[in-house]
């Protein structure tokens, strides 16, 4: 379960990235490398990228229950 977090960590990372560069430079650097928003591999990656965040909610909830998480009010 470990390698599992973090490689959906790693594909998170590079999701932010990829929307920073979008929101930014309007450059999509997943396309760039895989031919084009609607080729098949990049297509492959925005899925596995969307998956690894909705996996990633799990390891947070954990911790959140767990008390490692804590957020402060800011007044």
């Amino acid at each position: 379960m470990k390698a599992l977090n973090i490689i959906t960590l790693a594909l998170v990372i590079v999701g932010g990235i990829n929307w920073g560069l979008v929101g930014a430079f309007q450059f999509d650097l997943v396309a760039t490398i895989f031919g084009g928003q609607d080729a098949p591999l990049a297509r492959v990656v925005y899925v596995l990228v969307g998956l690894s965040a909705l996996w990633q909610i799990v390891p947070l909830t954990r911790a959140g229950s767990a008390g490692e998480v804590h957020a402060q009010a800011h007044r």
